[in-house]
């Protein structure tokens, strides 16, 4: 079975120190028409209790671009500044929706993006060049992974280290896998990133305690610059570089390994977390951070999307860690230090983690079978 979904691919480029500049004055105008839509609309509705329109919005634009005082919206291209108000406009609908906070203020430090549609570039397939407007020309892009569809849009991308990026989107149908009969239950952990109901246990590796000792000598040593220096904007240049390290090591980890279980498995059940209100734990939130179990789950949502498996999600309050896989009995206290227990019961003994990714699985397939609110039949003797 065929699904179309919208897939963007990212690759590295290098821009020449001229393109550097262009872009540039492009981050900053779009940053710009951003911060400024946001006010106008903000102001509106708490001062005036008038709603703006996005076409008001569009307007506003082309009013402020004929103003001399911000004639410097005039040399970049309309076509990035009219995608900034799009995508604040997309902001708010999911902040009405409930599917968002409400938005926020763009900021120079932070990851700067750009978004030119079909109209306003060139793209040829058959050699791979990709041609942008105002002067931009031609860019040198590292081809990673092949690209053979042409995009409907292409957003160009700065980080805090100063690597630039280029991401295709477009419409691509996607078949589903072959079916498989095994299903798998997956405990979140710190120790261990994800432990099956296999009996399995995927390590955690813990990246940003492996570079961490580092990252304090380079912190250090940016806060012993004089602010405004270059020298202080080399150190930052280091630091940021090492936690660009940081994430893409655990992205690539973390993509290897959803990828696997979502090839071997059908079913998938894990237990939804509020991963925000945990990192309220001052003792915790770094670790769990380090973990990502937030990105963990995201990839695991859309690649069973993709490709026809099936994600069992259970509330987070059930009792997976104090439950006995064997004859259903609860304990009415288990502490966290307490890796192992003895059913009083029926004397099994259980591996915590493991005993919890046995009742995730039952209570997902319960779940599956019956619809919520329903526990394993064990559970209810």
């Amino acid at each position: 079975m065929l699904r179309m979904k919208r897939l963007s691919f990212k690759y590295h480029f290098y821009p020449s120190e001229a393109q550097k500049d262009i872009f540039n004055k492009t981050f900053g105008c779009c940053r710009f028409v951003y911060n400024k839509a946001l006010r106008l609309r903000t102001d509106s509705w708490y001062k005036e209790n008038v709603r703006i329109k996005p076409k008001d919005v569009s307007f506003q634009l082309t009013k402020w671009k004929k103003e001399v005082e911000f004639s410097f919206l005039t040399a970049v291209s309309c076509v990035p500044l009219q995608q900034s108000l799009r995508h604040l406009d997309s902001a708010f609908n999911r902040f009405f929706k409930k599917q968002g906070n409400y938005p926020t203020f763009k900021k120079r430090r932070g990851i700067q993006s750009a978004t030119f549609t079909r109209n306003a570039l060139k793209f040829d397939l058959k050699n791979k060049e990709l041609t942008l407007p105002k002067e931009i020309g031609k860019l040198k892009i590292r081809w990673s992974r092949p690209l053979n569809h042409h995009p409907s849009t292409v957003t160009i991308s700065k980080d805090c280290s100063d690597r630039y990026f280029v991401s295709f989107s477009f419409e691509k149908a996607i078949i589903e896998k072959e079916k498989v009969a095994k299903k798998i239950g997956l405990d979140l952990g710190i120790k261990d990133l994800i432990i099956t109901s296999d009996e399995e246990k995927i390590t955690n590796n813990k990246y940003l305690k492996t570079h961490e000792k580092r990252l304090k000598v380079l912190q250090k040593e940016l806060s012993r610059k004089v602010k405004g220096s270059n020298n202080r904007n080399k150190a930052r240049l280091k630091v940021a570089k090492k936690h660009a390290k940081i994430t893409d090591s655990r992205k690539d980890h973390l993509h290897k390994m959803t990828t696997k279980l979502v090839n071997e498995n059908q079913v998938i059940a894990i237990e939804s977390l509020e991963v925000s209100r945990m990192l309220k734990n001052k003792r915790l939130a770094k670790h769990i951070s380090d973990s990502s179990w937030y990105e963990l789950k995201r990839m695991l949502k859309y690649k069973c999307d993709w490709y026809g498996r099936t994600l069992v999600e259970i509330k987070q309050y059930y009792p997976s860690s104090k439950r006995c896989n064997n004859c259903g009995y609860i304990l009415s206290y288990l502490d966290l230090k307490q890796r192992s227990w003895i059913c009083p019961d029926c004397n099994q003994i259980h591996d915590r983690d493991i005993n919890a990714a046995k009742n995730i699985k039952e209570a997902g397939l319960a779940l599956l079978a019956c619809g919520d609110g329903v526990r394993p039949k064990l559970l209810m003797q």
